[in-house]
């Protein structure tokens, strides 16, 4: 496009109107990392054993305790069976009572809740027994909407605009979760949370799917469009960090609102709020030069201009012509190259294994032993640290090694936990926590490792990839959890062995500190490294007291 580095100049990097911009991102991660964990809170551990009223027909007079002492068997531990009940036989009670029962069969009339709670997902549609296996299946379906939602509306974004798309998913994302709190039957509460989570991946930024590429979530894609390149980075920490606290605050909305349905509602209800977007939300001015539109993008230039209270010279805003865009690669051109498929396949790994780790402990914060609020809570809190250590550690130890080292440890303490017992809930959560943390520094090195690694002519489509790597974990994540019926340590020594894997192939790809960008694929070779290298407060686009003595990468004496 012509004249625009000129144009945003005089517009201005990261002014007031593009700080307002980003805030308005903020509001919708609150709201994805919400849905994105909230079942956790909806299934909770509830004694319940089969529904035995056939024995009432003939003795009407039982109590209860002898109706479960008659019509239900005992474990080695001397409890009720919880999935399986005594058949139901043509006999007078009398001979029930003298000669008892011996053939079992599964739950037949459904199950009874005996201690009185608030209604849970579990207790409403029967998660239970042979039918437990829906709660993980259904995770998966939820992930599995994340990945349509960027194939459908990132398209649909070029082609008719990122506004029209962005009020349109926040209208989706408010029906659909509201209208969960009112579904009558498990598949509709299913296919509702899919419709959901595909929206949501418009309207939001998650910990996952946050880059700065066409593959971020719409709404901070538009926003970023806005944002200069040397405040991007701090856009995008601001954004994660949000998306942690979204988790510490479901951590409190939950245990305050035990009904499920009510904590949907609580949970669904203010995404309405955002509808005061339809008059403040701007159309991306990258966009409407791309589509001709100029007339419409120097007014909103103009309008940006002024809220920065900086002045667009005319003749530089005459300079804006549409030009045609430059072809990206395909995903077959990442691949043709033997150092672009090597890269390509690690990073791909790199990807999936992260995501698989951070879902793999995200999902299991129900059982590591602890009160699981007080555990979300700290699941959230940690990754803010997380993603800030993130950006000095990328300056002191360099691309490669970060990387491969917090895939190494996340792998490492997923492995540990396999062999504590379930006596040691502390120690099992405190590592979990840790794990936690390690695999969230992890994804933010992949988003600054990734883009560094790939030529400027392919960038786009190496990132894309490997984020749809990641969305492939998610959705695996939750059916490798289903494991843990054939033995508990199953799920959680393939969420250690898999990053522990990635990692070592992390140090096959070469470092990009410090490196300029590759533009083309050439001969694959990296670039030599600069002289001087940044410090991180600059990664934030400002001067701090230290930078004057951080020389080559290292502290000054």
């Amino acid at each position: 496009m012509s004249g625009v580095r000129e144009i945003w100049k005089a517009v201005g990097d990261f002014g007031p109107f593009q700080k307002c911009l980003v805030l308005l991102t903020l509001f919708p991660c609150l709201s994805v990392a919400f849905h994105q964990f909230c079942q956790l809170f909806m299934v909770p551990h509830v004694p319940h054993h089969c529904d035995t009223h056939w024995i009432r027909a003939i003795g009407p007079n039982l109590t209860e305790e002898e109706q479960l002492n008659l019509t239900l068997p005992r474990d080695a531990d001397g409890a009720y069976e919880q999935c399986s009940m005594y058949s139901p036989v043509e006999w007078d009670l009398g001979s029930i009572m003298v000669y008892g029962l011996n053939a079992t069969e599964k739950c037949s009339s459904g199950w009874v809740y005996p201690s009185a709670q608030q209604p849970s997902l579990l207790t409403e549609f029967d998660l239970v027994c042979e039918r437990k296996y829906l709660n993980d299946i259904s995770q998966s379906i939820y992930m599995l909407g994340l990945f349509l939602g960027s194939m459908i509306f990132g398209p649909l974004s070029d082609r008719i605009g990122r506004r029209p798309v962005i009020l349109i998913s926040i209208f989706l994302q408010g029906l659909f979760g509201v209208g969960i709190a009112f579904v009558p039957h498990f598949y509709v509460y299913v296919a509702f949370r899919c419709v959901l989570f595909s929206s949501g991946n418009t309207v939001s930024a998650s910990g996952e799917t946050i880059c700065m590429n066409d593959s971020e979530p719409l709404i901070f894609f538009s926003a970023t469009e806005w944002v200069g390149v040397s405040s991007r980075p701090k856009a995008v920490l601001i954004s994660h960090c949000f998306f942690a606290i979204g988790q510490m605050i479901l951590a409190g909305l939950s245990y305050g609102i035990r009904n499920w349905r009510l904590l949907e509602i609580a949970g669904s209800a203010p995404v309405f709020a955002l509808f005061f977007y339809i008059w403040v939300l701007p159309e991306s001015a990258r966009w409407l030069v791309t589509k001709g539109r100029i007339e419409e993008a120097k007014k909103v230039l103009q309008k940006a201009a002024s809220i920065n209270k900086r002045t667009i010279p005319p003749a530089l805003l005459e300079q804006l012509k549409p030009e045609t865009q430059t072809k990206s690669g395909s995903a077959l051109d990442v691949f043709r190259k033997k150092h672009l498929r090597k890269v390509t396949l690690i990073m791909l790994c790199t990807w999936f294994v992260n995501s698989l780790v951070y879902y793999g402990l995200s999902l299991n914060v129900t059982n590591f032993g602890l009160d699981i609020y007080l555990t979300q809570l700290a699941f959230g809190a940690v990754e803010i640290p997380a993603r800030v250590s993130c950006i000095f550690m990328l300056q002191w130890f360099g691309r490669k090694k970060s990387q491969a080292v917090l895939l190494l440890l996340s792998g490492l303490v997923c492995l540990i936990i396999t062999v504590i017992p379930e006596d040691q809930p502390v120690a099992t959560t405190v590592l979990a926590i840790i794990g936690k943390f390690t695999a969230s520094a992890s994804f933010s090195t992949s988003y600054v490792y990734t883009a560094e690694l790939f030529p400027t002519v392919i960038r786009q489509t190496g990132v894309g990839l490997c984020s749809m790597s990641a969305r492939v974990a998610g959705i695996m994540a939750p059916l490798i959890r289903l494991l843990g019926q054939y033995h508990q340590a199953i799920p959680m020594a393939i969420f250690g062995s898999a990053p522990v894997v990635g990692g070592l192939l992390c140090f096959l790809l070469p470092e990009t500190r410090g490196t300029d960008l590759v533009d083309n694929t050439g001969d694959g070779c990296p670039p030599a490294e600069v002289g001087t290298q940044r410090c991180p407060c600059c990664l934030f686009g400002r001067d701090m007291w230290w930078c004057r003595e951080w020389v080559n990468g290292k502290p000054g004496c």
